[in-house]
C-alpha cells in the first residue's frame, strides 16, 4: 500500500475530487496548508495574494525580499500499490496548467494500516 500526498491550488480541489470520485476513489483527506516552493513565495503570483500586505512589508523592511506563505490544499489518499500510477495521473490531469505552483505529489510506502473499529489490518482496513 502507498500513501499519496499532493499539494495543489485551493481552487483545484473540486476538479481533483471529481476525477477521484469518477475513477472510484471517493475516500481522501483534505487539509488547508500554507507554504512556499523553490520560488520562495517571492514576486509573481505570490505577490498578488495580498497586494496591501506587500506594500506594508515593503515599507517596514524595504531592503529585504518579500515573500508570502502561499495557501494550498494537501490531499491524502491511501491506495494499493497497483493503483498508484492511476491516482498520480488523475492528480496531474486535474491540476496541470504548466505554470509554477501546479503542485507536488509525494508517494510514500505504508508499513501498516489498522481500522480502529474492527481491528482489520492491511488491504482489508483500506477498503
Amino acid at each position: 500500500m502507498k500513501e499519496i500526498m499532493t499539494f495543489i491550488r485551493r481552487h483545484q480541489v473540486p476538479a481533483t475530487k471529481k476525477v477521484f470520485e469518477d475513477a472510484g476513489f471517493p475516500a481522501l483527506t483534505i487539509q488547508s496548508v500554507e507554504g512556499r516552493g523553490k520560488q520562495g513565495g517571492i514576486g509573481g503570483w505570490a505577490a498578488e495574494v495580498d497586494p496591501e500586505l506587500n506594500s506594508v512589508i515593503a515599507q517596514v523592511h524595504p531592503d529585504e525580499p518579500q515573500f508570502h506563505w502561499i495557501p494550498k490544499r494537501l490531499l491524502t489518499i491511501v491506495v494499493q500499490d497497483d493503483q498508484v500510477q492511476e491516482v498520480v495521473d488523475l492528480i496531474i490531469t486535474a491540476n496541470q496548467t504548466g505554470h509554477m505552483g501546479d503542485g507536488k505529489i509525494f508517494v510514500c510506502p505504508l508499513k501498516e494500516v489498522v481500522r480502529v473499529r474492527t481491528g482489520e489490518t492491511g488491504s482489508e482496513a483500506v477498503v
